[in-house]
């Protein structure tokens, strides 16, 4: 007895130095098993009150490492209350329990308070696991399940679009294009104050979508953006036709530059007047072919838009030239004027009107029948004027006029347009296609006081001879500039006129001489200037550009070998003496030719500008092999069985080339070769 008393005095003594880590190897078989580092971390740290007897009054000093440096966690815990006398709470059982001593002081640990907050319980893979520790118990599963994870602090939700400034949500908005405003408008109430915010809408375009809006959409948008609108086009919007609607959109803009209302047939004529006279600081107006315009319109626009700069009323069949003298008194700063087929030029007072004014720039009247040769000459000198005695020019200051567009006016002849020449210097443009009877003696005095002239277009002068592009054209002042130049359907024009002008005018980008008697040297001059004036590169993976386009429908002259020329010098890679590296052309010819002819000149240019020159060169020889085995195949006498086989197979070359080759790695269609044409 008093041995086992004292052995039970002993194992009670508080200055046994006994451990947790001691208890557990003692009543574990796996005590001889080290323990993970966290946990043997997470026990140097914290000093608890074990519910085992032998370690009361026990106190290890505080660890000097931060125990918490890494994501720890507790998988088992004392979960055992302490009663005042020591003993288990009634109604309470727990395997392994072992009371304390009363008197068991309790101990506090300020410094870790909240810790089960930062500490994340472990997972538990099988609940029925055992702790290998007695003297603890497991974490129940419900309780681990909602404990916050250590680490996971929640930020608070950071709303970026919201906190965005203003501005920067309009630029953002800004490149998108109006249908896309419109889809994006539909996200939130939100983002559709901010869709139709007047900024966006300072230009609204509806030609893009005109086909596509409804009435009610158009007149929405219109509605919400209309104060901000200053660039409104509704070409081709009939959808306005509704007069209710029209109001609208009248009522809704007020602070419009540039309108183009063209095609809008059915809009009512009080609605246009509503919208002009609202609309003070218009500077751009098309009205092209509505039928609401009239004089009274005309009328409106001088009063109620003295910033007006432009304004284009072809087609206009309601209002004739005495409209178009009130805008001209009544908008100073008008310097674009578009009166095409309106009636009434003629008139000596509306010439006076544009003579006076002196501020056009451009001026087209394209299909005014009424105009004759005093009109345009009162347009140009002025009614009555003086004469230089020493010139025999009338004394009038020169127009600055930089496109005059005199097109299927009948009545002008070669006495009423020579009156251009000398009071036009700055003239760039200049048509006259359909004026039959002009001549020569129009357009020599024009052609030699015209240094900036680029576009010429002569289309459809049957009088005109080689004489006026030879002598006159080649030599004029503006040959270095002239880009544009059109002399289809001039009859008479051959080679004679037209080889001068390509080597003198050098800057040419493109030729209409369509129905010409021009033949294969034009073609052949063209090639060498536009190879003599382009820079050629080494660069293997350069693109050249099209730089001069030619166009020579219906020129009898004009043979295949001609169109080789231009395709044999489009894909021509040079090898320059003393240089290891090839050149490559950088401008190519376009040309329009014989219908028959077009589908090989059209895939032969898709090759040279794609870089592929070794393609365009065979195809190129291929075709001239084609074309002529069909000339001998024509060929009367002896042997033409063989010329027609052997154009027949340059023709199924021919074929194979042009669809890219595909056909000569098999066989071609089956097809009946005799009863294919009737000549071959």
């Amino acid at each position: 007895m008093a041995s086992s008393s004292s052995e039970s005095d002993m194992s009670l003594d508080p200055e046994t130095p006994l451990t947790p880590m001691a208890d557990a190897r003692a009543s574990s078989p796996l005590g001889d098993r080290p323990k993970e580092k966290r946990r043997q971390r997470l026990l140097r740290g914290i000093q608890r009150i074990s519910s085992s007897p032998s370690l009361t009054h026990i106190g290890r000093p505080r660890a000097n490492t931060a125990p918490y440096g890494n994501r720890g966690t507790l998988s088992c815990i004392s979960l055992a209350p302490t009663s005042p006398l020591g003993q288990n709470a009634p109604g309470t059982s727990t395997p392994g329990y072992f009371p304390s001593v009363p008197g068991t002081p309790a101990v506090e640990f300020p410094e870790f308070e909240g810790i089960e907050t930062r500490l994340a319980p472990r997972k538990v893979a099988n609940a029925s696991m055992t702790c290998l520790n007695p003297g603890s118990v497991s974490l129940p599963q419900d309780l681990a399940a909602t404990r916050p994870r250590s680490g996971a602090v929640r930020k608070p939700h950071y709303d970026f679009w919201a906190s965005m400034p203003d501005e920067i949500r309009i630029q953002i908005l800004s490149y998108l294009r109006p249908k896309e405003l419109v889809r994006v408008s539909r996200v939130n109430k939100y983002f559709h104050k901010f869709c139709f915010d007047g900024q966006l809408w300072t230009r609204f375009d509806a030609s893009e979508f005109y086909q596509e809006i409804p009435a009610e959409s158009l007149a929405k948008i219109i509605v919400a953006a209309g104060p901000f609108v200053k660039d409104l086009n509704l070409r081709g919007c009939l959808q306005i036709e509704h007069h209710e609607r029209a109001e609208i959109v009248a009522k809704s803009c007020k602070n419009l530059i540039n309108a183009t209302l063209e095609g809008c047939r059915n809009l009512q004529r009080t609605t246009l007047h509503s919208l002009i006279q609202s609309n003070d600081k218009l500077a751009n107006l098309n009205l092209t072919s509505l039928s609401a315009v009239t004089n009274s319109t005309c009328k409106i626009i001088s009063r109620h838009c003295p910033q007006l700069e432009m304004l284009n009323v072809s087609w206009c069949k309601h209002m004739d030239a005495r409209g178009i003298k009130m805008v001209i008194r009544g908008c100073p700063k008008l310097r674009d004027v578009r009166a095409g087929e309106i009636r009434g030029f003629d008139n000596l007072d509306v010439a006076q009107a544009i003579f006076e004014t002196n501020n056009l720039e451009r001026l087209v009247l394209n299909g005014c029948v009424e105009l004759n040769d005093e009109a345009l000459k009162a347009m140009i000198h002025g009614r009555d004027p003086e004469v230089d005695i020493l010139t025999n020019r009338p004394i009038a200051p020169p127009r600055k006029l930089r496109h005059l567009d005199l097109s299927r006016c009948s009545q002008l002849t070669s006495r009423g347009v020579e009156a251009l020449g000398h009071f036009v210097p700055e003239l760039e443009g200049l048509q006259l296609n359909g004026c039959r009877v002009l001549t020569d003696s129009a357009l020599e005095p024009i052609l030699a006081t015209t240094p900036r002239l680029t576009h010429l277009e002569l289309e459809d002068l049957s009088e005109l001879t080689n004489e006026i592009l030879s002598e006159h054209l080649a030599k004029a002042p503006c040959a270095s500039r002239l880009e544009h130049l059109s002399v289809s359907y001039c009859e008479n024009l051959g080679d004679a006129g037209m080889l001068p002008v390509i080597k003198k005018c050098v800057g040419l980008k493109s030729i209409d001489m369509d129905n010409t008697r021009i033949g294969d040297l034009v073609l052949a001059e063209a090639a060498a200037m536009v190879r003599s004036r382009a820079a050629r590169t080494s660069a293997r993976g350069s693109r050249p550009r099209i730089g001069l386009r030619m166009v020579v429908y219906d020129c009898s002259m004009v043979t295949w070998t001609g169109v080789r020329e231009i395709l044999s010098w489009n894909a021509k890679v040079r090898q320059p003496s003393g240089s290891k590296q090839p050149t490559y052309p950088t401008e190519v010819i376009g040309l329009k030719c014989f219908y028959g002819w077009q589908q090989t000149v059209e895939q032969h240019t898709q090759r040279v500008l794609r870089g592929d020159f070794a393609a365009a060169a065979r195809l190129e020889q291929k075709w001239a092999h084609y074309m002529q085995a069909v000339e001998e195949a024509g060929a009367v006498g002896a042997g033409i069985r063989r010329r027609r086989r052997r154009a027949r197979e340059a023709q199924m070359l021919h074929a194979n080339e042009e669809e890219g080759g595909v056909a000569a790695a098999g066989r071609r269609r089956a097809r009946t070769m005799a009863a294919s044409c009737s000549v071959m």
